[in-house]
C-alpha cells in the first residue's frame, strides 16, 4: 500500500478516476498504484507535477524509507506552493472539513479565509459541535505589530481595517463552544493553519502581502521535526493573545474605546 499516494490523493481532494484521467492512464492502473507498484518513470513524473509534490516524497529510493528526508528532520513535506493563491480552495475546504481534533489559524488579517468560502464560520461551527477544538487568532488592529506591518507593506492604516472587516465574519463564533476567537500583538513571520496533524505554514517575506509568498504542506511524523515547531509557536502567540469580544472591538474602530 502506498500510503503516500492515498494521503496526498485526500489532501488534494483528487479522485483515482480524475488521476488516471490526468495521467491518461486506466483507473485500474492507478489502483495498482496505490496498492504499492511503482509506475512507469514518465507515470511518476506526471503523477508528482499533477499532485504539487516531489516525486521522490511519493516513491523514495528504498535507502530512504528508513530514514527522514534530508535536512526535514522527520517531518514529511507534503508539497510547496509559490503563492497562497495557488493553494486550490477544495484543499482548505477539505482539511476544514476532514479536521476531527482541532482547527488553529495564526494570521494579521486572514481575508481570503473567509471571503474565499463566505461560509466559513458556519463550518466551524459546525467542526465545534463535532467537539473539534477552533482557535482562530488574528492580529489585534490597534497593536503596534500591525501597524509595523502595514507601513512594511506600504498600505498603512489598511491593514488594521481590513483585520476589522475579517472579524465580522467570525461575530457568531464568540457564543459557541468550543470556537475561541483572540487578537495578538507579535511579530508574525509565518501565517499558520492547522488541520490536527497536518499544517499549512504561509511564511512572509518582508514588504510583500502574505498572499504573494510560498506556502509549505506540511504533515506530522515526528517530535520536534518542523511540523512541532510551527505548532510550538502557534501556542505561544496564542498564549499571550487577548480574547476578543465584538463590543470592543466595535468601540475600538468608532474611536469610542
Amino acid at each position: 500500500m502506498n500510503e503516500r499516494l492515498h494521503s496526498v490523493l485526500a489532501q488534494r481532494g483528487v479522485t483515482p478516476e480524475l488521476l488516471a484521467e490526468a495521467c491518461e492512464v486506466d483507473p485500474k492502473t492507478v489502483g495498482r498504484w496505490l496498492g504499492g507498484r511503482i509506475p512507469h518513470p514518465r507515470h511518476r513524473h506526471r503523477v508528482a507535477k499533477h499532485l504539487r509534490v516531489e516525486e521522490t516524497f511519493l516513491w523514495p529510493a528504498p535507502q530512504a524509507l528508513s530514514r527522514p528526508t534530508a535536512g526535514v528532520q522527520g517531518t514529511e513535506l507534503l508539497g510547496t506552493y509559490p503563492n497562497r493563491a495557488s493553494v486550490p480552495r477544495d484543499t482548505w475546504l477539505g482539511l476544514l472539513q476532514q479536521a476531527q481534533e482541532q482547527i488553529d489559524v495564526l494570521v494579521f488579517s486572514g481575508t481570503f479565509f473567509a471571503q474565499s468560502n463566505p461560509h466559513v464560520a458556519r463550518m466551524l461551527a459546525a467542526r465545534a459541535a463535532d467537539g473539534v477544538r477552533v482557535r482562530l487568532c488574528f492580529g489585534d488592529p490597534s497593536g503596534q505589530s500591525v501597524s509595523i506591518r502595514g507601513r512594511e507593506e506600504g498600505i498603512g492604516d489598511t491593514l488594521a481595517a481590513k483585520i476589522r472587516a475579517s472579524l465580522t465574519y467570525y461575530r457568531s463564533l464568540l457564543t459557541v463552544a468550543g470556537c475561541e476567537v483572540r487578537l495578538h500583538d507579535a511579530t508574525l513571520c509565518t501565517s499558520l493553519f492547522r488541520y490536527d496533524d497536518t499544517l499549512l505554514a504561509n511564511p512572509h517575506i518582508y514588504g510583500q502581502p502574505a498572499s504573494a509568498n510560498p506556502v509549505l504542506h506540511l504533515k506530522w511524523a515526528e517530535t520536534n521535526g518542523w511540523f512541532d515547531t510551527y505548532a510550538h509557536s502557534f501556542d505561544a502567540v496564542w498564549a499571550g493573545a487577548r480574547p476578543w469580544t465584538s463590543d470592543r472591538e466595535e468601540a475600538t474602530a468608532h474611536g469610542q474605546d
